[in-house]
């Protein structure tokens, strides 16, 4: 992230995206260290964000997730930032590429299985009720 802003505004967007997984500015942060993070915007106006969390010893799949605000879906932003998240994931190198969408998000999982993902697995977090889903692209 280049700025506080964009960082904040990254932060606003994951946190309405997830709700359940709504983070401080401290933890955006720590994001932001350990992946890469992007904002997207017409003109001024935020209309999305997007994460690839990079391959680890303990999680070799390389991990793109593309969120749009409700207001700004169908019109191609999405496409664009998985776009960007698909290309920085193959500079990462990465051989399994994975994402991740709440349950509850079905614009989300529509859009992942457009794109070729499927269903890994199902999970849900102590304390939360909405299941997780990663998807596989095939």
């Amino acid at each position: 992230m280049d700025s506080d802003a964009a960082l904040q505004d990254w932060q606003h967007v994951h946190n309405v995206i997830v709700p359940p997984a709504a983070m401080s500015i401290e933890e955006a942060r720590e994001r932001a260290e350990l992946y890469h993070l992007e904002v997207a915007y017409l003109e001024d106006v935020l209309v999305g964000c997007s994460t690839v969390r990079p391959p680890t010893d303990d999680a070799p799949d390389v991990t793109v997730i593309a969120r749009v605000l409700p207001a700004h879906r169908r019109q191609g932003f999405g496409e664009e930032l998985y776009a960007r998240g698909l290309e920085r994931a193959r500079e990462f190198g990465a051989d399994v590429i994975e994402t991740v969408v709440l349950a509850s998000n079905e614009d989300g999982l529509r859009f992942a299985q457009k794109h070729g993902f499927v269903e890994f697995e199902r999970y849900v977090l102590p304390g939360d009720t909405v299941p997780w889903i990663t998807l596989r692209l095939a």
